[in-house]
């Protein structure tokens, strides 16, 4: 097989806004690069390397393709591991299929993160063969719950590689939590905001960053500084996991988000979301822990120094009030949606720790938000 560049030549890494480049090779980024040195902890590095949405695109005749790994998993808890899916798409239907549970892997205790422990593996190679003959668009979409280090992409020998033309889609950029990241989805095409995409014929960006939702200013101007058609921000749930805000702050900091996202798209639309249901949190404050039972719950006591703390009824209160009141200062392209609309009490059944949803949850998500969202009409059609 000959070999292909990952950078430097027709392959466009669709979803990635930095790499991080070894002697090996190059893993994508989900952040750009001068926002380094404001991201706060190994974690949300970790959580920024993860490639949810990114994917790979190039045209070619070729018949086989294959991409040469070296990833890195996250095995939580003792659960078992999950190997890792890489998804090809060839001109936008899904052609193939390969999971591996090759490479490294954390064994991460959520109960004390400093019992985590590291198993180290091997580079392995991802391989797809008969291929529909012809020119064709491919997209390899790297899995979302793993980081991965490409090391090398290769086609048929004699193959044409050139750079895909333009989809002519929207650019749909999306911000959230864990809820948007999608580990538990069952492939890097089935997270909800990929399924949302898919249907509504629009290009994805997602920032979906697990656990790591909190407002930060520099992901703000981020989205601020990315060419967008549509923006959706799916906020909350993390503030009240880590008890990372405080009613006081909330408002003032999801404002200032607003107010930076709007300097860069004065009249694009905006959906901002409020959190989708999750028990522990409705009506009382976080943080939330991991029990013994595989489910979040949250941490009680000083229950009279915990008024102002923020519960997801709060939450979604202050996020319609502030869209409300924005719309009625000028901003008409700034919407609400209600996360319960996207996945409530009926829909507990699919959320297992009840925190994440399981991947039919997801799956329902991604087709909910297509219709809510984008349908003609919807804030973002």
């Amino acid at each position: 097989m000959q070999e292909v560049p990952i950078e430097g030549g027709p392959v466009e890494m669709v979803g990635a806004l930095d790499v991080d480049r070894s002697a090996a090779g190059v893993s994508p980024r989900r952040l750009p690069a001068w926002t380094r040195s404001q991201i706060p902890d190994p974690l949300m590095d970790a959580i920024v390397k993860m490639p949810s949405g990114v994917r790979l695109r190039f045209a070619t005749d070729a018949r086989s393709i294959e991409i040469e790994v070296m990833q890195t998993m996250f095995r939580f808890a003792m659960d078992a591991l999950i190997p890792s899916a890489f998804d090809l798409v060839v001109d936008g239907t899904l052609a193939g299929q390969v999971r591996t549970a090759a490479g490294n892997v954390f064994n991460v205790d959520l109960a004390d993160p400093r019992n985590t422990t590291f198993d180290a593996g091997e580079p392995t190679v991802v391989r797809f063969d008969a291929l529909p003959e012809g020119p064709k668009v491919v997209e390899l979409w790297l899995p979302q719950r793993a980081t991965v280090e490409l090391r090398g992409l290769r086609v048929d020998d004699g193959a044409d590689v050139t750079a895909a033309p333009p989809s002519g889609r929207r650019r749909w950029v999306h911000y959230g939590s864990s809820i948007s990241h999608c580990m538990e989805a069952d492939s890097p095409t089935t997270t909800w905001p990929a399924i949302a995409a898919r249907r509504a014929g629009v290009d994805l960006v997602n920032l979906g960053l697990g656990g790591q939702c909190h407002l930060d200013p520099f992901v703000a101007r981020t989205i601020r500084d990315l060419p967008a058609d549509a923006i959706s921000l799916k906020v909350g749930i993390n503030l009240v996991n880590a008890d990372s805000m405080r009613e006081r702050v909330f408002g003032p900091m999801l404002h200032g988000f607003l107010d930076t996202v709007r300097d860069g798209h004065p009249t694009t639309p905006i959906l901002l979301t409020s959190p989708i249901y999750c028990p522990s949190v409705e009506d009382r404050p976080g943080p939330t822990v991991l029990g013994p039972n595989g489910r979040f719950t949250n941490v009680e006591g000083l229950e009279p120094h915990r008024m102002t703390c923020l519960t997801l009824t709060k939450v979604r209160s202050t996020i319609a009030a502030i869209v409300q009141s924005r719309r009625d200062l000028g901003d008409t392209a700034l919407h609400h949606l209600d996360g319960l609309d996207l996945f409530g009490p009926d829909d507990a059944p699919d959320l297992p720790d009840d925190l994440h949803p399981n991947a039919a949850g997801y799956a329902r998500m991604g087709e909910r938000f297509a219709d809510l969202a984008f349908a003609p009409g919807a804030p973002l059609g």
